[in-house]
């Protein structure tokens, strides 16, 4: 069991064990499970970093980010030369579909929309704007609809589930039609996000309700 203290400097340490984030100066309180992430940092990548080294604590429950990215004069861009760098980006990720994901930067707030086949093809139009200078926040609205119509079988999914590292003794799988949702608990952030992932395999699934609930034992 972990109390407030403890798991403040756990997050506090994996956060200064990232190569991209040992120098950054990012704030650190953590309450009942809940963390609170704060600070100024250079790139929308360190600010992404930081909440996915959060995450991956035993013990965090919630996240509250608010790690603000205040560029150096060099790295700042209008939001046109942002768009133009983002549509490079997308075109050049060979997992990225050509022209079907539409682009919107304002304020360095870049927003993507459109529609793909697969999860992992949105997955990827993210993860390649993720470093470019001028990005201060990504929106991901790119909806996924599969171009598979076989039922999806329940038991596929729970053997899926499985077979993976992720404990799924407490994990509840319901199917209706294209949607999958998960219930249930988990002790991590991480399998929590992991076994997202793993329903994200499976075709013909175009929507994944992830309601699984983090519980670690934690004393306060």
């Amino acid at each position: 069991m972990k109390t407030n203290a403890e798991l403040q400097k756990d997050v506090q340490d994996a956060i200064k064990w990232e190569p991209l984030l040992n120098s950054a100066e990012i704030g650190v309180t953590a309450k009942d499970g809940v963390v609170s992430l704060t600070g100024i940092v250079d790139s929308y990548a360190k600010k992404t970093e930081a909440e996915k080294a959060a995450k991956k604590i035993l013990g965090v429950k919630a996240i509250v980010e608010n790690i603000e990215v205040n560029f150096p004069n060099s790295y700042t861009k209008s939001d046109l030369e942002v768009a133009n760098e983002v549509l490079v980006a997308l075109k050049a990720n060979y997992e990225v579909p050509d022209g079907k994901v539409n682009v919107k930067v304002e304020n360095g707030w870049v927003t993507l929309d459109g529609e793909l086949h697969w999860n992992y093809e949105k997955e990827a139009a993210k993860s390649s704007i993720n470093l470019l200078p001028g990005v201060k926040a990504i929106t991901n609205n790119i909806k996924v609809k599969s171009e598979f119509h076989d039922k999806i079988e329940q038991s596929d999914i729970e053997n899926a589930l499985r077979r993976s590292v992720i404990d799924d003794e407490d994990i509840e799988v319901a199917v209706s039609g294209n949607a999958v949702t998960l219930m249930g608990t988990v002790n991590s952030w991480y399998a929590k996000e992991e076994a997202g992932r793993i329903v994200w395999k499976k075709a013909g699934i175009w929507e994944v309700k992830n309601e699984l609930a983090v519980d670690y034992e934690y004393a306060f």
